[in-house]
């Protein structure tokens, strides 16, 4: 095959790779009750795949088409992934157990602004203390790194929220020039991975 005959393929992997990543963030949003972006990532996701099999349909006979698009399947998982921890949107709870006083992972927790509960419980080895905050997924790894520094063997887990209401939580602190909202960021970042721009030409 010459190079022109390759460009069918690479299209159909591209249009594949990015449906595929927006349909795998539309399931993550929709889990989340994002009502604004979970639709617009499912207009994008359809019109771009309609494109793909479209292409597919009419190249039956074109075995480079088939593979194309399983490999564009396969990385778009796995960028939907990616883009999905990297973006760090919503809110989780994070539950810590100890058997020591948990006093000062409290006072630490506080201090950084974030809203702590604290109760006594009864472990499978004693009593135990429970500590337990809900933060921003962006902010989850100053939480940890707070238990672990303190607490490093106590157990703790961490869950997705779907949402939540009142709470005390650090101030966001937006970049100068970026529009603020994690719906549109998460709006504005997917768009960047649509090539619609060559794919229709």
């Amino acid at each position: 095959m010459d190079l022109s005959e390759w460009v069918l393929p690479f299209v159909i992997f591209v249009a594949e790779v990015a449906v595929v990543t927006i349909g795998t963030l539309r399931i993550i949003f929709v889990a989340r009750g994002q009502k604004v972006v979970a639709p617009i990532l499912g207009f994008f996701e359809i019109l771009i795949w309609l494109f793909a099999i479209s292409q597919i349909m009419q190249n039956l006979s074109d075995w480079s088409c088939f593979v194309a698009f399983a490999l564009g399947f396969t990385l778009g998982n796995y960028l939907g992934i990616i883009i999905e921890k990297r973006l760090a949107l919503g809110t989780v709870i994070v539950r810590i157990i100890t058997h020591r006083d948990a006093s000062a992972l409290i006072d630490q927790l506080r201090a950084a602004d974030f809203g702590v509960t604290c109760v006594d419980g009864e472990g499978a080895t004693g009593k135990v203390q429970i500590v337990m905050t809900v933060v921003k997924r962006a902010q989850l790894p100053l939480v940890i790194d707070l238990i672990e520094s303190l607490h490093p063997a106590a157990f703790y887990a961490v869950d997705d929220l779907q949402s939540t209401n009142e709470g005390i939580f650090p101030e966001a602190k937006d970049r100068p020039g970026v529009m603020p909202g994690p719906l549109m960021n998460a709006v504005s970042r997917a768009l960047l991975l649509l090539p619609l721009g060559w794919m229709w030409e």
